[in-house]
């Protein structure tokens, strides 16, 4: 921990107190001096740190930002969220820097995040509306042992973990849209964007992406009707490190359970979460199109359809429109 971190970490914990700088300086082990440098560089990331003369300092609040000091803190994960975490004010795209950040070797566990993204993709090249500082917009970097087949799982793993950290922390009933939407009455709240780079019979890196609608009022003509927020849903903000740090725990917990001990328990609560079992659908993937009524999602993560023809048909991959 570096000494700026461990002033924040230190100035929270007493939160309320002034502390001399004085006591700061022996605390750290540099000059007042350092410590006033330090001071200036947690004001210039947005943290309300009061000073005086006489009493030294005091800490009054955290930026409104999902800032890699904030998002550590009280955290209790094992490695999401506590290894490196490359944060941006404003970026293209946080799965384009994950990737990169990849190929360069970045361990499992890195995470990506942006106040707000200027080419923020969806699946098949769909923009995503990221406004700043009103959703969270983040990627994680994962190296799993798996061979290239069982990679779109980790999408429906994502899913699922999103769903769960809506439950646990709003009051939105979230549905899970195979295989990346997260839908709040019918109109989708959180995309995920997984991507896959492979070697041989062997998955070198996964980048998975999550968008997730939180405290934006409201969207673009062309997104009025199809997409919504946390705030839309209850008319209240929440706190986005809250968020953050919630989703990291329930995804490390679903990644892991997957790669101990399959993908069953997670497809069960898939199930559970999902809104197209029994419904009729239209899929269109990339070289036909079937309709058909949604039966299950079998141990392969692929959605096993009833077509009008009465035979079950499995689908890995395609574009759902629910009738």
């Amino acid at each position: 921990m570096g000494t700026k971190h461990e002033l924040l970490a230190y100035l929270k914990e007493h939160q309320g107190d002034w502390i001399s700088g004085e006591a700061l300086s022996k605390r750290l082990g540099v000059s007042r001096a350092a410590v006033w440098k330090q001071v200036s560089k947690l004001r210039d990331a947005g943290y309300v740190i009061r000073s005086s003369p006489k009493r030294g300092y005091i800490f009054s609040r955290a930026p409104e930002m999902l800032l890699p000091a904030e998002i550590r803190d009280g955290i209790d994960t094992e490695v999401f969220g506590r290894k490196e975490i490359a944060y941006f004010s404003e970026l293209d795209s946080t799965n384009r820097k994950a990737k990169e950040l990849a190929v360069e070797g970045a361990p499992e566990g890195t995470l990506v995040v942006a106040e707000q993204q200027t080419k923020g993709r969806g699946r098949l090249r769909r923009n995503w509306h990221s406004p700043f500082q009103e959703g969270i917009y983040a990627s994680l970097i994962l190296r799993p042992k798996l061979p290239p087949a069982e990679a779109p799982k980790i999408t429906l793993a994502t899913g699922v973990s999103v769903a769960e950290t809506l439950l646990a922390i709003t009051p939105v009933k979230p549905a899970i849209k195979w295989p990346n939407d997260i839908l709040v009455n019918g109109r989708k709240i959180c995309g995920i964007l997984t991507e896959t780079s492979t070697e041989m019979d062997a998955i070198d890196f996964v980048v998975v992406g999550v968008g997730i609608n939180v405290n934006n009022r409201k969207f673009p003509d062309d997104l009025r009707e199809i997409a919504t927020s946390v705030y839309l849903e209850t008319g209240r903000t929440f706190d986005r490190v809250t968020l953050m740090q919630e989703f990291l725990r329930q995804f490390e917990r679903s990644y892991s359970l997957f790669l101990r001990s399959g993908f069953e328990s997670i497809g069960k609560r898939w199930r559970e979460l999902a809104m197209l079992l029994g419904k009729e659908v239209t899929v269109r993937m990339i070289d036909r199109t079937c309709r058909g009524r949604v039966m299950e999602l079998d141990r392969d993560g692929a959605l096993l359809i009833k077509s009008e023809n009465g035979e079950l048909e499995r689908i890995y991959s395609g574009d759902i429109q629910v009738h």
